[in-house]
């Protein structure tokens, strides 16, 4: 299990940034969502047939990115009733979010941040692995573009849509 080692703190009432990036829908714009967005950020999918990264089963919070997703995608119909965008997001390629997408049948877009504007900006929580720099787990809930709520450390990570669910449904 991750430890909650602080490094969200910071994110409550900030505001939604004004970014650019490319999606398996196209092109969106984080802060264009962010009247009711649910952002979770997860740091890589792997790839049927693909050994995972070194190190990646030992590494606290690495596990779960496709069971994360999918139950984001599971809970679509309830997210969307409770008035929420959802978005995933991760540093991957976008060639490899569109193939994601399409092999798990995401409905919402799945968002490239290759560059890591994000942990940039927000100063979101990242760490390494075999010569990569990805993203921590974590979700963000924005309400009229600033960020209501933050999920960190998120685990176990498949039970982290219903959490959303239950938190939207009391806000």
């Amino acid at each position: 299990m991750p430890e909650d080692d602080g490094a969200a703190d910071h994110l409550t009432g900030m505001a939604m940034p004004s970014v650019l990036l490319p999606s398996s829908q196209g092109d969106v714009n984080l802060a264009e969502l962010a009247a009711a967005l649910v952002l979770y950020v997860y740091p890589r999918t792997g790839k049927p047939g693909v050994e995972p990264l070194p190190g990646w089963d030992a590494t606290p919070g690495a596990r779960g990115c496709t069971p994360q997703s999918c139950g984001f995608r599971d809970h679509a119909v309830e997210l969307a009733a409770l008035g929420a965008r959802v978005a995933g997001l991760s540093a991957q390629p976008l060639e490899d979010q569109l193939e994601f997408a399409a092999r798990e049948r995401i409905p919402y877009p799945v968002v490239s941040d290759e560059r890591l504007v994000l942990a940039d900006v927000l100063r979101l929580p990242t760490f390494q692995i075999a010569g990569l720099t990805l993203y921590r787990r974590i979700t963000l809930i924005a309400c009229a573009g600033v960020i209501a709520k933050v999920f960190y450390p998120v685990f176990p990570p498949d039970r982290n849509a219903a959490d959303v669910v239950a938190w939207l449904g009391q806000a």
